[in-house]
């Protein structure tokens, strides 16, 4: 059994087309800007089985053909055995998986790459991303310094998770949230841009401009919100933050 958060049935922006989106329940991030605090408890959520899910999605399927089903968060590799089951069960019926994730866990935060225990991770996550088409990560920021101030986790495990899925050549969109005073500089943009440059699977970068609105969960959860005083960004700061990060990725 999975635990699971929420399910929206007809979501547009979590991969391409019409998607069954399946929000998982938990997460080891702490990111500033989280617009789902209630997410993050590991004990929260509803048990639901594989099976009950893929039956909710085919109430719909006709919706989903050019589309399918994408597992976001909270972070769902935090449920990697339970994930794969889902996965390995939907591309035995043929739908699209998504994975959108932080990358976090990659070999997996308790697991140093030295440790007798890490190759049987690493088979554990491969398994996963045989049945994954595309990976959606979420690259929060270049400098392992200001992504642990950010989320509270170094970006280590982030990076290694790209360059691996490099080398298998899944396909992979980028996400990065621009937010003034923290990724929304000139020279972090840059530093992603370079970083893209040395991947040869990115199929598409999404930049998305830093908003307030979730700060009525905070509320609603009694939990201070800790950027509350960082303006939102506009949708033209945020596409000039794309033209920095596609600008380095390019030049020669």
């Amino acid at each position: 059994m999975g635990k699971i958060h929420s399910i929206e049935t007809f979501g547009t922006v979590d991969g391409p087309g019409v998607r069954f989106v399946i929000f998982f329940q938990g997460c080891p991030m702490r990111c500033l800007y989280c617009h789902n605090p209630d997410t993050w408890d590991f004990d929260g959520g509803q048990d639901m089985g594989a099976d009950e899910l893929l039956e909710r999605f085919s109430r719909n399927h006709s919706f989903y053909r050019t589309g399918g089903l994408t597992a976001t968060g909270g972070e769902p590799m935090a449920q990697l055995d339970f994930l794969t089951e889902l996965f390995e069960k939907a591309k035995a019926l043929d739908i699209h998986t998504c994975l959108d994730t932080s990358g976090i866990l990659f070999p997996g935060e308790a697991v140093s790459a030295d440790s007798p225990d890490a190759g049987e991770v690493l088979g554990r996550v491969d398994r996963l991303l045989a049945v994954t088409d595309l990976v959606m990560l979420d690259i929060k920021h270049m400098d392992g310094g200001a992504h642990k101030r950010l989320t509270g986790h170094d970006n280590r495990n982030v990076l290694a998770f790209a360059r691996h899925l490099d080398a298998l050549g899944k396909p992979m969109w980028i996400r990065h949230v621009a937010v003034p005073g923290i990724t929304f500089q000139k020279e972090a943009l840059r530093r992603l841009g370079k970083f893209l440059k040395t991947l040869s699977n990115v199929e598409k970068l999404e930049v998305l401009p830093y908003h307030a609105m979730g700060k009525i969960k905070y509320d609603s959860l009694g939990i201070k919100y800790p950027l509350a005083d960082t303006p939102q960004l506009t949708k033209a700061e945020a596409k000039e933050a794309e033209e920095m990060i596609l600008h380095a990725w390019r030049e020669d």
